[in-house]
């Protein structure tokens, strides 16, 4: 159905957009508030070049090519300026630049439609109404949106474990050496600028490709879907249910939050119903606190789960 195949497609977007956010935080040790900023380049970079270009895939990867090269760009220059400071200055600089970015976004109203975004077609084999085939397959009928997903699924697929190989590599070594003890680092001969500049570099490219995803799959960019300081907070809440310092925990934080956010209405919709003889626990079950209820189970994940959930486990095995 639409909403099983929509919640899958978001999963699998910001798993790629929380494995980027922790070779960052996880892997390198830095705090930064910037990233929904390069979440966003992403989505405008395709969104605008559909809008103004027309529904092509030269288009499509015109404003791929764009949104990395701007998004790189941007990420190069506050690395060079900014990581040179403490770790706490360096959060505030990317959450002022991010800040620029979302006034900017949404004033430049004749460009980027301001705060009501951009709605856009997408080339005809993605639309919801093209079928590639006459019959169904398998018993599947093989829409553009199914072409879609699965578009975002390899693409994502292939991306992740790009990351995850980095991390793996001599370079994911010193990283962690780097988040570690980074005097002990540069001591041994190691650029610490140029490696957390690097770094930083490769986050904002995946992050800009979750963002250029996310545009795809949803046909519309907009502040509120890619620029907004929730998302932010939402992948920081992912990446410590998951666990930091493990692209696996990307996997497990994205997919548990996201199917929290989009059926714990529901489940809990259903077991107001179904307790409706007890005394106030109808009402505390009721729909509208699911927000409530989530803060809860974060906060005894964090109890229960300090490292994360691929971290206790990692635990476990040692």
């Amino acid at each position: 159905g639409a909403s099983a195949i929509n919640t899958a497609a978001k999963i699998l977007i910001f798993i790629l957009l929380v494995a980027s956010y922790d070779i960052l935080l996880g892997y390198t040790g830095i705090v930064s508030f910037a990233h929904t900023m390069f979440f966003g380049i992403g989505g405008y970079g395709v969104g605008l070049s559909l809008y103004f270009l027309g529904a092509t895939w030269p288009v499509v990867g015109l404003g791929i090519i764009i949104a990395l090269v701007l998004g790189v760009a941007l990420a190069f220059v506050i690395g060079l300026v900014s990581l040179r400071v403490k770790a706490i200055f360096f959060a505030m600089i990317t959450l002022a630049v991010a800040s620029a970015f979302l006034i900017l976004a949404t004033q430049l109203s004749e460009l980027t439609g301001g705060e009501d975004g951009r709605t856009f077609r997408v080339p005809e084999l993605l639309r919801p109404g093209f079928r590639l085939f006459d019959g169904p397959v398998l018993g599947l009928e093989i829409t553009g949106r199914v072409v879609a997903y699965y578009l975002v699924f390899f693409s994502a697929f292939a991306l992740f474990l790009v990351a995850l190989r980095l991390v793996n590599s001599c370079f994911g070594r010193v990283l962690q050496a780097i988040r570690e003890n980074e005097l002990r680092a540069e001591a041994l001969g190691y650029r610490v600028v140029y490696y957390r500049t690097l770094a930083s570099c490769l986050s904002a490219a995946l992050a800009v490709s979750a963002g250029c995803l996310s545009a795809i799959w949803l046909r519309y960019t907009g502040p509120e879907t890619t620029l907004s300081f929730a998302i932010m907070l939402d992948v920081l809440l992912m990446v410590v249910i998951g666990g930091m310092g493990t692209l696996y925990g990307a996997v497990i934080g994205a997919s548990l939050f996201i199917l929290a956010q989009n059926y714990l209405q529901k489940l809990m919709a259903a077991a107001s119903t179904a307790t409706e003889g007890i005394p106030l626990l109808p009402r505390l079950l009721h729909p509208d606190r699911w927000l409530l209820l989530l803060g809860v189970l974060f906060v005894l994940s964090v109890y229960f789960f300090p490292t994360g959930i691929v971290g206790r486990l990692t635990e476990k095995k040692r």
